[in-house]
Formats: C-alpha cells, structure tokens, sequence
C-alpha cells in the first residue's frame, strides 16, 4: 500500500517501529503502541517531543492531520514515573533545538536520572556551567586565514583530548571528571545513550524463578564478571595544602614518638585551572581522630566527638576531603632523612590502604545527577606522608577506581598476608556469591593474557593525583600560636583549660580574632565537658569564616566568653585578670580567690574558699 507508513516509538526499555497509514486515527494508533509495548491504554503516554510536549490523545483525527510522517519518532513514557529508566537514554533537547548548544547547556537541561532532591556539591554545579574548551592563538607558521579565521591549528579543543593532555608538562594521565562528562555527552547523538552506572557485585533481589543462593542463580540476578580497567578519569585532580605548618604539626607526632599517625583532612573543593574543567582539593586543617599507634600498624577507635568536628567544619565552611596517614622509617636520624620505601619496585598503595580508602569513599560518595542512583565515584582523596628518592618525606596522594570502590561496598576484596602489593578476589560461598574478577596483563612473550584476580595487582585499582605546596602560603586558620592538637595525650600534651590559660597568656598582643582563629582551639571550646559552647558559638564560627573582627569581638563580649576566661584564671598560666579587646589582660577583674577552682588530679571544679577537692579529697595545690 502507498500509504503505509512506519512509526519509531522510543520508550525507556527500547526503540520499536509500528506499521501505520497515512489515515489511521491516533486512538487505533495507540492501541497498536499499547499491544506493541505491554500497556494497558491508561498506563502510559506518547509524546511529538522528548521534553514531554505534544502529547498524543486517543481521538478520531488521522495521523497525516496530525502531521506524523513517515519515519518520525513519537517518545513513549510511562504514566506514574515520568522519568524513570527512560533517563539514561534521553535527554530534554527539543528536536527543534539547535545542534550546536554546548555541552554545558546540555548537562544542564538533562533529566535527573537520580532523584530530584539529589543536591550536587558546589563545584560540580559551577563547572557543569562552564565551557570547558582549550582555546589557542593563532598559529603564525601553519594558520593560513584571517585574524578572525579558525582552522584545525587553532580552533579550541575539547577539554578531553588527550593529545594536549599529554603534552602538558607533567603529563596528564587521568582527564577530569567533568572533561571526562564532556566526552560521554558529545557527539551528534549529545549523549543519548551515554549512563553513569555503579557497579553491583551482589546477586539481584526480587527473582521468583529459582531458589535464592545458594541453591539457584540466573542470568537475571547473577551479577557480571568485573574485568579490571585503568580508570581514565579521576573525580580530583590535585591535592592542596594551605601551607606547610599543617603538614608539619601533623609530622610532629610522628618525629617525636617514632609510631605512625592517621588524621582527616578538613579543606574545600576549588576549580584546578592547570587542567580543563579540574577540580582540587583544598586542604585547611587536619583532625586527628582517637587511635593506637605504633611504628608499624595503625588503628582508628571511636571517636565520639566526629559528629561534633563535622558540624564545627560545616559551619566554617569546610568538609571532610580526605585522609591522611604516615608511613614513615628514619634513614639516618643526624641528619633527619628517612628511608624511600614505595616506589615502583614494591607498592605505591598496600592491598590493605586501598580497602580502607575504598571504604572511605564509599562513605562520602559523589553527588551525582546522571546516575540513577543519585551518586557516582567520589572525591574523598588518601594522603601518604612518607620517604622520598631524595630520602626526605614526601606527601603523595591517590585515589582508588570506581571498581575498587564497588569491590570493597560488597566484600569481594581481600588483602594478601605476606605481599602487600597484592589483593585477592574472593571465591563465592554459600554465605556470598562473588563475580569472577580479572586484570589483563601482558606475559613474557608480550601478548596481552588475561588472569584470574587470585590475586591481582593492587595497582590497577589506583589513581594517583599530584599533591603540592602553593609558593604563596594561605591561612584559613590566622593565629600565629600553637593551640595542643585533640588526643595526644601520650606526647603530654593535652586539651584542657590549663593549655587554654598558657595558650591565651601567649597571645596577649594578638587580636582577639587571630587568638581564637585555630582549628583544634575552637573543637575545644566546642567539645570540653566543662564548658562545652556547641550551642552559642555560631557567632564567633563565623567571624572566623569571614575574618571579621567586629563580629569577633561582639561575641567575646558574651557571658560564654567571660565564663571560659574565668575558668583559665583559675587553673594559672593566665594572669588573675581578663583580657582586654586589645588582647591585654584586664587588671580589674575579680581575684582569682573569689572563684571557682579546677583540681589538678581529676579536674573536677570545686567551689572558691575550698582547699581539698570534693571530688578526690585531694589537696589543691
């Protein structure tokens, strides 16, 4: 018949053409779509357009009326879940949109795939509005054309080439997470059928057709086998210190017990110009949460003040980038070098750091709009403070792969006793099932093999990422005086009101903004069981946040404030006074004799004229 027309009707589990007439009536049309698909008539939409307008109605008027031709493509949704598995495959690009809209406009305008209340971090927000493109001079030697000419020596690259990449100086292996989203949603089809999907290593739920494992699996719920990959991208691109003073306050530790330390790196998420559309992690200040040290092993402990250090951080701005742990061993200890243990010949990352990073990844995953799951990769970064080819500590930073992060999510990654370099793939039980893992490696012939992960070279789960120095120190953090750093207690130093009294006694020509501008200072005043301030220290939070003295001195002008000065007079170490707003101490405030005592046993505060302690019945002095 010469009438006969085909239909391309896209819906979220596929594309499928329907035979049609010119005369045929949209209502017969739908019925058609309706058994084609599997839908009852009131169960599902039919759209001229993707962003769900010129929807199709169930009438008596012809399809040619309805201007519907012969190899046009009608968009299918179903009714109750406008955007469901449909996100993946479809953007909201009208097909009477420009070709030529940027990526940038496109990421925007694309459906969330994730949950609506899916909130991406700042930076992903800023750089998604960004062009992204390289753009270079004109070439004086190849450029043959005008000034306002464009030619294939001049024209701007796209942030993923990875030509220019390489020949940056150093190198870059890894393109950006964003450049990296940039090429999936490129091209002419502007990333249709480009998906950000999570890795799943456990057995679907929910199949009816077998007994559950280990008596039964199908292709329907058995999940894939992995098949290890160098990541080609990386969520961040290089790790930032503010300065050298928190690195070395951090080493300190290390110089003066000889056992390993671990902290968490406090900081934010900046744009890294020196890559396109990169992203760095700024770090401020480091936290050094409750653990047992040795010079050969580490161990974390509850740390019951974590919440309280999230929200003091949230509140100045900053987050939880990353972790930090030494790995050190003295070389020659006259002349302070140390030995340069992780190179190339033994391992960068141990099987056992890279479980733990994956596990700390996996806690602070990436907020992200083009995965279904509202989340994908992450930026938590792994710091290893250790010897350098030059013999003196170096500071490297790495990531571990999207997969290691999924293969340590689900338990199916195990370290190796006696070779850290090496993991192991477990084997499935009746407890778990575990996918078949495998890496391709190259065997002494040189052709390109591949192995079992049983076990497998950790180094294909790492990412390593440039940390560095700035030649212009930053300080979020101004005082100038070194508050004690939390839970080295075994070094004797200590967080207490008497370290506070000594603190402030140190500081009398400062203002009252820089005394009090110091990370470990303000969780003090925050987490003391004596005088906690959680709930009316947001004022001076934020004069720390914004450097703003009048602010600042309007809180230390608060009864809280008082208090705290009261209770350094009476331990010593500051002068029987306040101070004043110049810093100096007020010689009018009231004796310490009048007030309130701290017992240097148990540090129970006793009533003023008391001269034992009515807590341990020990003398005051």
């Amino acid at each position: 018949m010469t009438d006969t027309i085909i239909i391309r009707v896209q819906s979220p589990d596929g594309m499928k053409k329907i035979a049609s007439t010119k005369r045929e009536t949209a209502a017969a049309f739908l019925k058609k779509v309706a058994k084609e698909f599997g839908f009852n008539s009131n169960r599902f939409s039919v759209y001229l357009n993707r962003n769900k307008t010129g929807e199709l109605l169930s009438q008596n008027k012809s399809l040619s009326l309805l201007k519907i031709k012969h190899g046009d493509m009608l968009f299918l949704f179903p009714s109750g879940s406008p955007m469901s598995s449909s996100a993946e495959v479809m953007d909201t690009a009208s097909p009477h949109s420009s070709s030529s809209a940027s990526s940038s406009s496109f990421l925007s305008s694309r459906p969330h795939s994730a949950p609506p209340s899916v909130q991406e971090d700042d930076i992903d927000q800023f750089l998604t509005k960004q062009d992204g493109k390289i753009y270079r001079n004109r070439d004086t030697q190849l450029c043959r054309h005008g000034a306002l000419g464009k030619c294939v020596h001049c024209v701007p690259l796209e942030p993923f080439d990875e030509d220019y990449l390489n020949h940056l100086d150093p190198p870059v292996k890894h393109m950006s997470f964003h450049a990296y989203l940039r090429k999936l949603t490129g091209g002419a089809d502007k990333g249709k059928f480009a998906a950000l999907e999570n890795i799943s290593c456990k057995i679907k739920s929910g199949c009816e057709g077998h007994p559950p494992w280990p008596e039964g699996i199908c292709t329907k719920c058995q999940p894939s086998a992995i098949t290890l990959n160098r990541q080609k991208y990386r969520h961040v691109d290089n790790i930032m210190f503010e300065n050298h003073t928190i690195a070395d306050r951090f080493l300190d530790f290390w110089r003066k017990t000889g056992s390993q330390r671990v902290g968490y790196l406090y900081g934010r998420y900046t744009e890294h110009k020196d890559i396109p559309l990169g992203i760095r992690a700024e770090v401020a200040a480091i936290y050094e949460p409750p653990q047992c040290a040795t010079q050969n092993s580490l161990e974390l402990l509850e740390d019951p003040k974590a919440g309280a250090v999230d929200e003091i951080a949230a509140k100045l701005g900053l987050r939880k980038v990353g972790w930090i742990f030494s790995d050190l061993l003295s070389e020659d200890t006259r002349i302070g070098t140390v030995r340069f243990t992780r190179n190339q010949d033994s391992h960068f990352l141990s099987a056992e750091e890279c479980i733990t990073a994956g596990y700390f990844q996996n806690q602070h995953s990436n907020p992200c709009k083009l995965s279904r799951d509202g989340h994908f990769g992450s930026k938590f970064v792994t710091v290893v403070a250790t010897g350098g080819p030059d013999n003196q500590v170096h500071f490297e930073g790495y990531q571990v792969s999207n997969q290691c992060m999924a293969l340590v999510r689900d338990e199916c990654l195990l370290p190796c006793k006696d070779a850290p370099e090496l993991g192991y793939a477990k084997e499935s039980s009746p407890e778990q099932y575990v996918p078949d893992v495998f890496f391709k490696d190259k065997d002494k012939f040189g052709n390109d093999v591949t192995f079992l992960a049983r076990p497998l070279p950790v180094e294909y789960l790492i990412i390593d990422i440039t940390t560095t120095f700035p030649k212009d120190p930053q300080f979020t953090f101004s005082s100038a005086q070194r508050f004690p750093i939390e839970n080295r207690e075994i070094l004797g130093e200590t967080q207490d009101f008497h370290s506070l009294a000594t603190y402030l006694s140190q500081c009398t020509s400062a203002s009252f903004l820089d005394v009090v501008s110091d990370f470990h200072l303000l969780l003090f005043l925050v987490t003391n069981e004596i005088m906690p301030l959680r709930d009316t220290i947001g004022l001076l939070l934020d004069a720390v946040k914004t450097s703003d003295e009048e602010l600042a001195e309007t809180w230390k002008k608060s009864e809280q404030w008082a208090t705290i000065e009261q209770l350094c007079g009476t331990v010593g170490g500051q002068p029987s006074g306040s101070m004043g707003s110049d810093g100096t101490v007020d010689p009018s405030a009231s004796p310490l004799s009048s007030a309130m005592w701290s017992c240097v046993h148990c540090t129970f505060m006793n009533q003023p004229g008391t001269e034992h302690c009515e807590m341990c019945r020990l003398p005051r002095s």
